[in-house]
């Protein structure tokens, strides 16, 4: 089907709706369904979570390694108590107990290229000041290199205790958290933290980070707990002095946490940091995974911002007309939130003057993109063109943007959720986010990032979801109520489906924001929701959702909603489906 186009159009009818989500605890029904679905909207789902399968023989060869590596070369797991003693230069090495056992997801093999180090520390002009250098997860012979290249400052090689084997990604990204505390209060585990030194001040940090890719590095508990370490150390630095962080990897770290903004150069395996400590400081006060919220369920609505201008909601059309109407719908619902936040909208050469000029009427701040092909896509297929969401990293005018699908509606003020940082939004399926709403901080660089690499990962859906969930594996879970999909399970109780068919409908609203999935209420008759019609389609049908949409599309001015009329083909084949589904003996929600 088709959007609206400024050729004959005539009046239509229509009235009422409801739905919601829930994603965890029913595993069983989802992949049937998903599949039946997919059929349907041609939309690939993952019913499990993303799984590695690991090449055994490789696995054992690495692990031989790893343990004749730290035969010879141990890591460095030394304490910096007692400082004040040692004189300088100097390299403090107080022997702190001793390993239970290797872990080779620490080891890295890489053979550093100590030319490339040594180049990027050029661009350290105040090096020869320097009191400390701290080092992480380098061998003996690595760290006599470190005394070479700096001789004036001490070197601090720093002990960091193995996180629990336990400890896995799924732990710490679970796919369903109870958000409303109703059996249990989340929790994230604990992973061991480096003991900060009292003295010297540590100027750079240098950390050597494992990349095994051959499995899942992205998804790495080790890697990430170096990460986040090395980020704590150069976060509690006193003063102002500048610290500098220094990644030593093969792959590219993670890009929300030293952002490529602070990048100060990268050559070959070393990537040089010059990270905002505060802005440091307010990331690592983020739980370490999706296990527990980030924002609480009953956020602070009154946000105050010093830089309202900087922020915006943001979203994108393309390739199709037919997601104006949601669009401009949506542009409502956000003003109607009480939102004054500019309006961002993405199109590219597809949507019409006509159109363009009822997204400008709505409040819509119009800019004209090239579409981005997802060379993983097949032609003239409905993810062809996805990857055009990159395209928000461009928005550099603005420091955060809060990114909304075209076919959502904002019943209640999200504005705090510029306070968050770069990748926050609700849990999807398996260790993976949905982005549906996020906040993404704009940046050339992180948008360039995107491009490096789109055809060497694969999305999980075939989309730019899927990507995006390969790049910011480091998300922050946002309540589901602020992104609540309208989807009922197949396997949910009776009680479950009352209570979400209560939430789309509750005055005030208890929702933030309603994600309508499967057919969208403007493609519908105003009387019932659509997705009655298709039996597969009948899990996102939602009378009650679908009338709350029809309140605030009533609610805009005439000529914005003449931009939402069927046109006599789309009633037409509406008028047929509802002949098929009386044959049938679907139910209409009603009955």
């Amino acid at each position: 089907m088709r959007g609206p186009s400024p050729s004959t159009i005539e009046p239509r009818y229509r009235s009422s709706s409801s739905f919601s989500e829930d994603t965890g605890k029913r595993r069983s029904q989802r992949s049937k369904d998903f599949k039946d679905v997919e059929k349907v909207l041609h939309i690939p789902f993952q019913d499990r979570s993303i799984t590695c399968r690991p090449n055994w023989k490789l696995v054992l060869v690495i692990i031989v390694l790893g343990t004749l590596v730290t035969i010879f070369h141990p890591p460095a797991v030394y304490n910096t108590d007692h400082l004040n003693s040692i004189s300088r230069p100097t390299i403090i090495n107080n022997w702190k107990g001793g390993f239970d056992g290797i872990d080779s997801h620490y080891t890295s093999f890489l053979n550093i290229e100590w030319d490339q180090i040594s180049n990027v520390l050029e661009n350290l002009k105040d090096r020869d000041t320097y009191h400390g250098v701290g080092l992480l997860n380098f061998n003996d012979s690595e760290i006599d290199h470190w005394k070479k290249l700096i001789p004036e400052a001490e070197h601090v090689v720093l002990h960091l205790n193995y996180a629990s084997s336990n400890i896995t990604w799924n732990v710490l990204y679970p796919e369903w958290i109870d958000e409303e505390e109703e059996y249990e209060f989340p929790t994230c585990p604990t992973l061991p933290r480096i003991q900060v030194p009292g003295k010297p001040r540590l100027d750079l940090i240098a950390v050597k980070l494992p990349c095994n890719k051959s499995g899942c590095w992205l998804r790495d508990v080790a890697r990430l707990h170096l990460q986040i370490e090395a980020a704590r150390l150069a976060a509690s630095s006193k003063g102002n002095h500048p610290v500098h962080v220094l990644l030593v990897t093969d792959c590219f770290p993670i890009p929300n946490l030293f952002t490529c903004k602070e990048l100060i150069q990268r050559e070959g395996n070393a990537w040089l940091y010059e990270p905002n400590l505060n802005t440091l400081r307010e990331k690592l006060q983020l739980p370490i995974g999706s296990c527990e919220l980030a924002v609480p369920l009953k956020a602070k609505e009154n946000f105050y911002s010093e830089r309202p201008h900087r922020q915006a909601y943001a979203t994108i059309l393309h390739s199709a007309q037919m997601y104006v109407c949601g669009a401009i719908t949506a542009a409502q619902s956000i003003r109607m939130s009480g939102s004054t936040r500019d309006l961002v909208i993405l199109v590219d050469e597809t949507i019409s003057e006509y159109h363009r000029g009822g997204l400008e009427a709505a409040g819509w701040k119009i800019h004209t993109i090239q579409r981005i092909r997802n060379p993983k896509a097949e032609p003239e297929a409905y993810n062809e063109w996805n990857y055009s969401k990159f395209r928000l990293w461009q928005l550099t005018d603005y420091d955060k943007i809060i990114f909304i699908d075209a076919d959502l509606l904002i019943l209640r003020n999200i504005d705090f959720l510029f306070e968050m940082s770069e990748i926050s939004a609700i849990g999807n399926n398996a260790t993976l986010f949905n982005s549906g709403v996020m906040v993404v901080e704009p940046s050339n660089c992180t948008f360039q990032l995107l491009m490096d690499h789109i055809n060497e990962i694969v999305s999980y859906n075939g989309g730019d979801q899927g990507y995006l969930n390969e790049i910011f594996t480091w998300w922050h879970r946002i309540p589901k109520h602020m992104n609540f999909l309208k989807h009922f399970w197949e396997g949910d109780e009776e009680e479950r489906k009352a209570m979400k068919t209560r939430l789309f409908g509750a005055d005030p609203p208890i929702l933030y924001v309603i994600h309508y999935l499967g057919n969208k209420p403007w493609l519908c008759f105003r009387d019932y929701d659509c997705n009655w019609n298709v039996d597969i389609l009948q899990e996102f049908a939602s009378n009650v959702a679908h009338a709350r949409w029809w309140k605030v599309h009533d609610a805009m001015p005439e000529k914005l909603q003449n931009f939402c009329l069927l046109r006599s083909k789309q009633k037409a084949a509406l008028e047929w489906d509802r002949r098929q589904a009386e044959k049938g003996n679907y139910s209409d929600g009603d009955t």
